[in-house]
């Protein structure tokens, strides 16, 4: 038994409420060292010579990240206070019980050598998610590159490779004139990229966040645009830019002008004057990643923290918007967001609170700042896989077991899951535009929890190199739509949500072979089962043992796997 690798925290990530009344315990081990863990515990205040309150129960293996496995066991208490141990028997019939950070070889009797698990704390720390959010379909918009309602030429338009400078005069009533669209292919959330007014095509250096951008439209527009996808049950999410500003913000063009005696010093981090921020030479200010057109705010001063709250009140407040999106979240600090995500919730405590980040972010995710993060490790692995096929099948769903190991329960379902996005290139382009990929990587996507983010585009087989190639004007011709592709992704968001135990079910079958590259999963709720079958390679092969219609196909499936084929049976 590797005692090394053996771990248990008495904090939020492994201790924690997931209801009034449930606690779930969560420890980690070595990869297939231990065999079995019984939780024991008993109720901290009553002596067991008046009453034995003294029980266990076994807990189960719930994920392996490739180099740990994750138990987990939840209790159904009613107590002030519950001291609780583990009992771990390796492989080899080895057994050692593992209290307040020690371990013992006999059974722990004293409470002293036990965990704590104060039960009123841990449900005052709940993390609690926006329920209306779990599992639902999101659809990214860049609106400048989305519709118009002005007389844009095709060639414009359509333009292949786009850049940054190319103005196809997208707006908001363009998108309003294309909800039925977005309804038809089945999205529960749109989140657009920036809207407020700034000087560039992308909008993530504002100018003013009390206005959106003149070339989209008004202030009015965009409310009416809320109210219409709102009355087809569609949610609408923001995308705050609180990292930095463009350099014609007011505050920081007061610095400009008075520099040492502008009143707006302290929003920003400048080193000495004159400023400096000319292409090609670092800027002598901090910034976003060193681009002199994005200064970097100071969120520390109060005065800024305030505004920024302000702002983000003020969206949902007067225009009913249902969240943020938060651009470059994990270089703004943790204060800020926990004081954030107060301001928010206590305006809209259901408004979701999604942090942009490219990395793991549990630090983030524990129940006082972010809701939920734009899942780039979910879009790596998906990259591997699938596009790149550097990865096995198994690996492909350890890197998934990482986050279920590692994450609050609650967030899974409203991870954001994403192929691609305004930042990446096109999942079409990155596979070299091989669309049985495609498909193969909107299936999974589209079967697994969380809330899938389908970039614009995607669903009519659009493509496009890394920034700003990814940013081509939306493919509204019919003679440019892929419809077998459209009918795709409309025929799988139509499955996950006949199906509710795709999504909310228990996996109660997981099977990976890596020579065939095919991942098994089968889930169930309420007695009914799905087996989904995703075939990674680019050849064909055969399953036994599996064969009925495919409800994605309407085809009768008879065990034969074509290349990155996926296989949806009703059980």
């Amino acid at each position: 038994m590797e005692i090394s690798a053996i771990y248990h925290d008495i904090s939020k990530k492994y201790c924690f409420a997931i209801e009034k009344g449930k606690i779930l315990f969560r420890i980690k081990t070595k990869k297939d060292d231990i065999k079995k863990i019984v939780l024991h515990y008993k109720d901290k205040y009553i002596p067991v010579r008046f009453f034995d309150t003294r029980n266990s129960s076994e807990m189960t293996k719930v994920a392996c990240d490739g180099k740990s496995d994750y138990f987990e066991g939840i209790l159904d208490i009613d107590v002030i206070c519950l001291r609780y141990f583990f009992e771990l028997t390796d492989f080899s019939g080895k057994t050692l019980f593992y209290g307040n950070y020690e371990f013992f070889s006999e059974m722990i009797e004293s409470q002293d050598y036990m965990f704590d698990c104060p039960q009123n704390l841990k449900e005052e720390e709940m993390f609690l998610v926006p329920q209306w959010a779990k599992n639902k379909v999101v659809y990214q918009i860049f609106p400048s590159r989305f519709a118009t309602t002005k007389n844009v030429p095709d060639n414009q338009w359509y333009k292949t490779p786009i850049s940054h400078k190319d103005n196809l005069q997208g707006d908001i009533r363009g998108i309003i004139n294309h909800l039925d669209h977005i309804k038809e292919l089945g999205i529960d959330i749109i989140y657009m990229t920036p809207l407020f007014k700034s000087d560039s095509c992308h909008k993530y250096d504002t100018i003013d966040y009390y206005k959106i951008d003149e070339s989209f439209g008004t202030n009015e527009d965009f409310k009416e645009l809320v109210e219409k996808a709102h009355q087809m049950d569609i949610k609408i999410i923001l995308d705050g830019v609180f990292n930095h500003t463009s350099p014609k913000f007011f505050a920081f063009q007061d610095i400009q002008k008075n520099e040492e005696k502008s009143k707006y010093l302290d929003w920003y981090f400048i080193e000495d004057f004159p400023l400096k921020f000319q292409w090609g030479t670092k800027p002598n200010f901090k910034t976003f990643a060193y681009f002199g057109g994005m200064p970097k705010l100071n969120v520390k001063n109060p005065e800024v923290a305030d505004y920024f709250c302000e702002v983000g009140k003020y969206w949902i407040k007067n225009y009913d918007v249902d969240g943020w999106r938060l651009d470059v979240a994990d270089e703004i600090s943790h204060k800020f967001w926990k004081r954030f995500r107060q301001e928010i919730k206590s305006v809209k405590p259901d408004a979701l609170i999604v942090g942009e980040i490219w990395h793991y972010a549990g630090d983030f995710l524990e129940g006082d700042e972010w809701d939920s993060v734009m899942n780039y490790l979910f879009y790596s692995a998906i990259q591997d896989f699938v596009a790149k096929g550097t990865i096995t099948a198994t690996q492909f769903i350890q890197r998934l077991d990482f986050l279920r190991g590692n994450l609050n329960n609650q967030v899974i379902p409203i991870l954001l899951n994403l192929i691609d996005s305004h930042d990446t290139a096109r999942f079409l382009h990155q596979c070299n535009e091989n669309k049985s990929k495609q498909k193969l990587a909107a299936s999974i996507q589209l079967l697994f929890p969380g809330m899938p983010m389908i970039y614009y585009g995607d669903e009519f087989g659009l493509t496009g190199a890394h920034d700003p190639d990814c940013r081509r004007g939306m493919l509204w011709k019919d003679d440019l739509q892929d419809k077998n592709m459209f009918e795709w992704y409309k025929s799988l968001i139509k499955i996950r949500k006949t199906y509710p135990c795709i999504t909310e079910g228990k996996t109660i079958y997981s099977f990976t072979d890596d020579d065939k590259g095919i991942i098994i999963l089968t889930k169930e709720l309420e007695n009914k089962k799905i087996t989904m079958i995703f075939h990674g390679k680019d050849d064909e092969t055969f399953i036994s043992n599996y064969e009925g219609k495919n409800l994605l196909t309407n085809e009768q499936f008879l065990g034969t796997l074509r290349s990155f084929e996926t296989v949806i049976l009703e059980s």
